[in-house]
């Protein structure tokens, strides 16, 4: 040890006088706590995971439940405006979306991803909302925006006023859809944090589910509730997030951001249900405090004297730095291949696909009401065992599973579209391989472009890194949702084509970039990306932790 002690005075002297005093600090430090890594880098688990570690953390299993109804209302819009979109009833009163309108595809194409346009404003807007007011207060208020959209849509009378209804329903969508995973992923255990952040796939699908097969059943009322009606229900789950959350705790995460120590710790236990003294809970709440301390000390150094308008400007761009690229890249990078890997197309034109395929309208209907349902069981097996299963082979394998049913699509509509009557069986063959793509997703992306954004940045970051990646996933859903119908309309099987091209390159993605995230702590995704750290900054984590332990 004094050899280490003779270095650490060398390195001093090298230092200027305004740096020796916190380099000794960090070198006092470093003695004190030792060479081993901290403990906060070290195994943490609560207990088991999948279904056992669900049944016996029904406090947090509850919160991530209620708060993952955020994505409800996402899969809700989504029903609802696959099957609107075909009735008479709605052609009538907005004729623009009617086939007869000479630009019906880039009306009905607008009219959906208005809503995508909306939702990525939102995302831009509610990460500084979440980290000034909370992540519960912005669900709330994301929740009263939301609730006017939908208000508007209901009584829309024309084109225009629907248009606008969507894109105000969108930002409380987007905000909704961020919001829900941003405080999962707070609020897990390490073990149950995938699993956990997989419901709130599960929730878009069962919204789609609800909204779809209820609208199936108002289409047969008379005037205009038969499409009304569906867009006013949506309030219901809504408000149920907004009023529903406050009776769980704030992000113990958030808590630590804002100072508020001891309630930090009081949420974490009330959390875990264990008591505050707890060796994995003291272990899981000195790591929260060490990462937001060391986080709020290398701020000062990379941008002092900046003020509060230009370090949130920093805030932004720090995510594009060395120090943050990896995880910028990968949070950024599911979100995009989720999309255009063809899931919306799907889920907003599947009438037009069965169509295409040979099905007429009752049966087209049918078999897009299945399209969810197929996704829901589909969501099960992650639900169970992602936490297990890891996230980064599945992304691999996903992305492979997903383009070979796209690949067989194209070659079977570029053959047989012409005569589909007489290929009955060909066209059932095209069916079955939607399914087998719906399948696919559902296991992989679906919950995978939820669940790794949420995870890998650190706390100080998070909401803004969480932010940037709904607000892809949004973006690239507003292009999709606008390009589809040209698509189909102009280039007919090479829609399947794009779509195999992109799940493909997903695949590739992943194994070049995506590490594994299963069981670590939130405060662990510096070495799971290995992050590169300067010895003054290795010193300066371990004197933050020397002093979280001793306060």
């Amino acid at each position: 040890m004094s050899s280490q002690t003779h270095s650490d005075k060398d390195n001093t002297h090298e230092l200027d006088s305004g740096q020796r005093q916190s380099s000794e600090k960090d070198a006092d430090a470093m003695n004190a706590v030792g060479e081993s890594l901290p403990e906060s880098y070290e195994k943490l688990s609560y207990g088991s995971d999948g279904l056992k570690g669900i049944i016996n953390s029904p406090f947090v299993f509850g919160a991530a439940l209620l708060a993952s109804l955020g994505g409800f209302s996402f899969g809700y819009d989504q029903g609802v405006v696959s099957l609107i979109l075909t009735l008479p009833q709605f052609q009538s009163q907005f004729p623009e979306v009617a086939p007869d309108d000479p630009h019906y595809g880039f009306h009905q194409g607008f009219l959906t991803g208005m809503l995508e346009l909306g939702a990525f404003l939102g995302c831009l807007f509610y990460p500084k909302l979440a980290d000034v007011i909370s992540r519960k207060w912005g669900l709330t208020c994301a929740v009263l925006v939301y609730t006017l959209g939908a208000i508007i849509q209901t009584a829309a009378m024309n084109y225009a006023t629907l248009v606008v209804g969507r894109t105000i329903g969108g930002i409380g969508v987007g905000t909704l859809a961020m919001g829900a995973p941003l405080y999962i992923s707070e609020i897990a255990p390490p073990e149950l944090r995938g699993s956990l952040l997989v419901l709130e796939q599960l929730s878009i699908v069962t919204g789609a589910i609800i909204s779809y097969w209820i609208t199936y059943g108002t289409r047969s009322m008379v005037g205009d509730w038969q499409f009304r009606l569906p867009f006013l229900l949506q309030i219901v789950p809504a408000l149920g997030v907004g009023i529903g959350i406050h009776f769980f705790p704030y992000s113990p995460r958030w808590l630590a951001l804002k100072g508020r120590r001891k309630e930090c710790l009081e949420s974490l236990s009330i959390l875990r249900r264990l008591p505050m003294d707890d060796h994995r809970v003291q272990q899981e709440w000195k790591g929260i405090l060490m990462e937001v301390h060391f986080q709020a000390e290398m701020d000062a150094r990379e941008h002092p004297n900046a003020g509060a308008f230009m370090l949130e400007i920093y805030s932004w761009l720090d995510l594009f730095k060395p120090k943050y690229i990896k995880r910028t890249i990968v949070a950024l990078g599911l979100p995009f291949f989720q999309q255009f890997s063809g899931i919306n197309a799907f889920e907003y034109y599947a009438p037009t696909f069965f169509a295409a395929l040979g099905q007429d309208y009752e049966m087209s209907l049918i078999l897009t009401g299945m399209v969810n349902i197929c996704q829901f069981v589909a969501v099960f097996p992650a639900l169970l065992y992602l936490d297990r299963l890891g996230r980064r082979n599945l992304s691999i394998w996903g992305g492979i599973a997903m383009g070979i049913p796209h690949a067989i699509m194209a070659g079977i509509v570029g053959k047989y579209s012409c005569c589909w009557s007489s290929y009955r069986g060909v066209g059932w063959l095209g069916v079955a391989l939607i399914y087998i793509y719906i399948l696919a997703y559902g296991v992989s992306y679906g919950p995978l472009a939820w669940c790794l954004p949420a995870e890998v940045f650190p706390n100080s970051r998070r909401a803004k890194g969480v932010g940037l990646a709904t607000a892809t996933n949004w973006l690239s859903n507003f292009v999709i949702g606008v390009a589809v119908p040209p698509m189909v309309i102009g280039i007919g099987f090479g829609t399947f084509v794009f779509f195999a091209c992109f799940c493909f390159l997903a695949a590739a993605f992943s194994y070049f970039f995506i590490p594994e995230t299963s069981g670590k702590t939130l405060e662990q995704m510096d070495v799971v990306f290995g992050d590169n750290l300067g010895e003054q900054e290795v010193f300066m984590k371990r004197r933050i932790l020397r002093d979280v332990t001793v306060s």
